[in-house]
């Protein structure tokens, strides 16, 4: 096994739910309320990815040969880099020009899922031979 993703995923899940302890606890009361719905929206982005990397970690055990997988999952990694991280640094710097990355990691969150839509597709035409 090829634990890459698997160790991305609990790491992006352990430091989101650290980013949202945090939130919640000391921004709350820091943060104007836009910039916090800033925040939360990177803490919940970057756990419902992580989540969805562990996914691909198990995708990527059961199917280690393909490449399909290994580019979502790296895909979705620098999703959760790229938006997650430049919400979090836009909400606590208010440096504006940040918001300029949050759509690129968004672009590779579509593509990892689309990616995952293409293979799940061909696995299904596999399975019942619709060819």
């Amino acid at each position: 096994m090829h634990p890459v993703f698997l160790f991305f995923s609990a790491l992006s899940a352990f430091l989101g739910v650290i980013m949202g302890a945090f939130g919640a606890h000391a921004l709350k009361a820091v943060l104007a309320p836009d910039m916090l719905l800033v925040y939360k929206t990177a803490v919940s982005y970057q756990i419902w990815h992580a989540l969805g990397l562990g996914f691909i970690a198990i995708l990527r055990q059961q199917n280690p040969d393909a490449r399909i997988i290994i580019y979502a999952g790296w895909l979705m990694f620098a999703g959760i880099i790229l938006f997650s991280g430049s919400l979090y640094l836009l909400s606590l710097t208010g440096v504006k020009w940040l918001g300029m990355i949050t759509p690129i990691g968004g672009v590779c969150f579509l593509t990892a899922w689309l990616l995952l839509i293409i293979f799940s597709w061909k696995a299904l035409r596999a399975l019942y031979s619709l060819n």
